[in-house]
């Protein structure tokens, strides 16, 4: 016995055979159903306690009187009489309404059923069935619009015994679920319905057997014998069903079908789902310029949103900058960007490694989305479709071991050209790709395609920009005495403009050399001109073996004449044999000197004028460099930043210096990791030199051969 029966109130099935009672307030009682029993001359013999409700006589006024006399008008005597006699000679029942008088004179329609019964000593008698005719007429008014609202009723109404099986359904929950109402009486919910929830949805109605409240608009998504394929909803409401006397019938529910509006709430939510998702696009997509670093946010902004794994595979021509041959028949060279995946999958391995170049021929699905410029959708991908995605056998099966079911390829356009392809799977993700999909992989590639080919713009300027940089700086002497040299330019991460620093190495007579270090403020190709003419210029005043302050002023009135630029500079010239170091500053940072065993310092130096100014006074100033000391020259964009005080960023130059003495290449690079952001906006020029010994000078006589 189940937790939601008792004895009370369970019918047996078809597999009992015991008796069971039923609780006052049947449907008997509710007809007020009464039992008279008359003998052969017409006399009352048996009289119901519910015949005394109908006409209104007790048991002990009816019994023994004459039927006819106690309950007929004398008008209606005659034909009662007649077909009384035909009931008893006969055998034939007779059913129908009779007028009675009531005990108080009144008179009533009432329903008869007259059947003729025999004893075991061949007596026969008359039993009448009688119902208020009017009571009668309204179960049967109320039973009729039950059967009609149930059965015309727009929404679902089944109701289920308390075992859960089905003993009615109307016709529109045929329709609902796809099966007829005779396949559903006697089978439970679990045997007709395919939706992974009709087991939560059991045990709900079990509850409601159990403590017989209600649950009102559950709501249930799943699908049906009649649509298979499809999504349905549907608000479900369940309610236990109670007899007269309170016996438990069983549970009804009923069930509307609100899958339009299910739909249009899911494609509402997929729509705020796109815009969100483009939204995060024009966050997250084109950071920075660089075109690797741009594809691998377009390929991670698409998963698991819109793909299980996302690729980003480039032309190699347009990497290149070479003009397509402009055939649209022949293979195509693929460069793999970027490769995304929302889980673990063999379809990942089966892509292209990033940075790797492929070759992908005219049939292939990529091939043909770059050349006809559209998108190619495969909603729903077989054998044939993935030997066309994969670059080769073993991929196309890794693809298919992985679950790869649909398929999308949307071009990559910037400015009318065709860049590539981004390339779009699902696996777990059980929907196919959808024209939906297609306008939100459009957009998506369309603002990733203009950031791709910006970025590829502002690598290959930068490029040129950067190899013209270099080509103005020098190459250091093979070999200068009592002095060694490391040098490191690092141009500006932010900006594809060339800059104006430089650094210099001039040999000197009698072993000397000028270390020179500049920066002309600016950047662009002006700066870079400028700074290649100052270097020129210093070159030039360095050979006429100037005091390093007058190489300055000459160097200030040669900016002067040059289109509003100034410029920075140190000048210093070290002489091996003296073991001195003569500087001049023209509104540079200063130096910064390491010598053995001391803390690192930074030279007090005359800061004096930039040069451009016009009309500035500079100073030479001296101090001993013996050796295995270090003089550290540097521009403004090794220290300087937007976000801390220059103080506090030379203390932080002199900290990086007071370390472990490293190989002069090695310090230039660490100073540049230590102290250098990569988004900074300015170039950087380091020169190092360090002082060694030298054999001393042998000055011969003029007398000596």
């Amino acid at each position: 016995m189940s937790t939601h029966e008792s004895p009370g109130n369970h019918r047996p099935g078809p597999e009992t055979s015991r008796a069971w009672s039923s609780s006052a307030g049947g449907m008997l009682d509710l007809l007020g159903v009464s039992a008279v029993v008359v003998d052969d001359a017409g006399r009352i013999v048996f009289w119901s306690p519910q015949a005394s409700d109908v006409f209104g006589y007790s048991s002990e006024e009816a019994l023994g009187r004459y039927a006819a006399r106690l309950l007929l008008h004398e008008e209606h005597r005659d034909l009662a009489i007649k077909l009384f006699a035909k009931v008893l000679s006969t055998g034939e029942n007779w059913a129908g309404a009779f007028p009675i008088r009531r005990k108080d004179g009144s008179t009533r329609l009432v329903e008869f059923r007259n059947v003729r019964l025999q004893n075991d000593q061949g007596e026969m008698y008359a039993l009448g069935i009688a119902a208020d005719q009017s009571v009668l007429e309204g179960a049967e008014t109320k039973l009729a619009l039950s059967e009609q609202l149930v059965s015309q009723a727009p929404i679902g109404i089944a109701l289920l015994d308390t075992n859960l099986r089905y003993i009615l359904v109307n016709p529109a929950l045929e329709r609902i679920n796809g099966v007829s109402a005779a396949d559903h009486v006697g089978r439970h919910p679990h045997d007709i319905h395919i939706s992974p929830e009709i087991g939560a949805a059991e045990a709900v109605m079990r509850e409601v057997l159990l403590t017989g409240k209600s649950m009102l608009d559950q709501y249930i998504v799943g699908r049906t014998h009649g649509d298979p394929d499809h999504d349905h909803a549907w608000s479900v409401s369940y309610y236990r069903l109670e007899g007269p006397g309170g016996r438990v019938i069983g549970v009804a529910n009923s069930v509307v079908d609100v899958t339009d509006r299910h739909r249009a709430a899911a494609e509402a939510d997929r729509a705020r789902c796109r815009l969100t998702l483009i939204a995060d696009a024009s966050a997250r997509v084109g950071t920075t310029l660089g075109v690797e670093q741009t594809a691998r946010e377009l390929a991670h902004t698409a998963v698991p949103e819109l793909a299980d794994v996302a690729a980003v595979d480039v032309l190699d021509s347009v990497l290149a900058f070479r003009r397509s041959n402009g055939h649209r028949n022949g293979p195509e060279l693929f460069r793999a960007l970027a490769v995304a995946t929302a889980h673990p999958s063999a379809a990942a391995d089966a892509a292209d490694p990033v940075g790797d170049v492929a070759s992908y021929s005219a049939d292939r699905l990529i091939t043909q989305c770059v050349h006809t410029g559209r998108p190619l959708l495969v909603p729903r991908t077989g054998p044939d479709d993935l030997r066309r995605i994969a670059r080769d056998q073993e991929a196309a099966a890794a693809l298919a071991r992985a679950g790869v079911h649909s398929y999308l390829a949307v071009p990559l356009i910037a400015h009318n050209e065709i860049l590539g392809a981004f390339d779009l799977i699902r696996t777990q993700n059980p929907l196919p790709f959808d024209e939906d999909d297609v306008v939100l992989a459009r957009e998506l590639a369309a603002r990733a395609a203009v950031a791709i080919d910006n970025a590829r713009w502002y690598q290959s300027v930068r490029n040129s920009a950067e190899s013209l940089q270099r080509s103005l700086l020098p190459s250091h002497p093979s070999r200068l005495p009592g002095l060694e040299v490391a040098s490191l330019y690092q141009p500006a991460q932010a900006s594809c403009e060339i800059g104006g620093d430089w650094y210099d190495v001039i040999p000197l007579s009698g072993d000397r050399a000028a270390l020179v270090v500049g920066d002309v403020m600016g950047n662009g190709i002006d700066a870079a001109a400028t700074m290649g003419r100052l270097r020129t210029a210093t070159c030039a005043y360095a050979d006429l073996e100037l005091e390093p302050h007058e190489v300055l002023r000459h160097l200030d009135r040669l900016t002067c004449g040059l289109e509003h630029y100034i410029a920075t500079c140190l000048y210093a010239v070290y002489d091996p044999h003296r073991k001195e170091c003569r500087i001049a500053n023209a509104g540079h940072l200063p130096p910064v000197l390491v010598r053995p065993g001391r803390r690192p310092q930074l030279l007090s130096l005359p800061a004096g004028a930039p040069l451009g100014v016009g009309g500035v006074q500079f100073d030479t100033m001296t101090f001993a460099l013996e050796p295995a000391d270090r003089l550290i020259l540097y521009t403004d964009g090794l220290v300087e930043t937007r976000d801390h005080a220059i103080d506090e960023r030379l203390d932080a130059l002199v900290d990086a210096l007071d370390r472990r003495p490293q190989s002069l290449d090695d310090t230039c690079r660490n100073l540049l990791h230590s102290l250098r952001h990569p988004d900074d906006h300015d170039d950087v020029a380091v020169l190092i030199a360090e002082a060694h010994s030298i054999l001393p000078r042998i000055e011969v006589s003029a007398g000596e051969s």
